[in-house]
């Protein structure tokens, strides 16, 4: 059995809300164990015996059909997020810095969004690659009109990314 951590890209923002207790709920049905979900933004914690690939496919068709929307997820083991949390490369202590981990599930995406890596004005937002990540510190009040922020912000990519709080990651480990 694994510890899992499903981040559930756009929901309780924009149009789409769903009650973490119906969230919890559908993650009971689907057979997982101890399941928990973290704050209201689409973080649950759950135990199960598949892959990760399995459970991103079921898990999205499950919220598709109880809530009709379409579902993105991504399915990482909790190890896997914690070893993320522990290689962020910047000072995430900084007054007026916020500090993100952007999860990217496509190489073309995760290659194009490490491109910008020179381009940033760093005195703004700065980036760093990482395993399947990518770093993010950027000045509060910056996040939507920063030029990393609007790249990521495309609707294009919207199956394929997810944003967290640093914060929020170290309470999904």
């Amino acid at each position: 059995m694994t510890r899992y951590v499903a981040l559930l890209r756009g929901i309780n923002v924009g149009g789409v809300r769903i009650k973490m207790a119906d969230l919890a709920a559908l993650f009971t049905d689907l057979g997982f164990g101890n399941v928990r979900t973290v704050l209201a933004s689409g973080n649950v914690l759950f135990d199960a015996d598949d892959t990760a690939v399995d459970l991103k496919r079921s898990i999205e068709r499950a919220l598709t059909d109880r809530f009709g929307y379409d579902a993105y997820v991504f399915v990482h083991p909790q190890s896997y997020l914690s070893a993320v949390a522990d290689a962020y490369p910047f000072d995430e202590h900084v007054d007026g810095r916020h500090a993100y981990v952007l999860f990217v599930a496509d190489e073309s995406v995760f290659g194009e969004l490490a491109a910008l890596t020179d381009t940033l004005d760093p005195a703004v937002e700065r980036i760093a690659v990482g395993d399947g990540v990518v770093y993010w510190e950027v000045e509060k009040g910056e996040t939507i009109g920063s030029v990393f922020g609007k790249k990521i912000g495309a609707s294009r990519f919207k199956a394929v990314t997810t944003n967290r709080n640093l914060r929020t990651v170290r309470k999904l480990v």
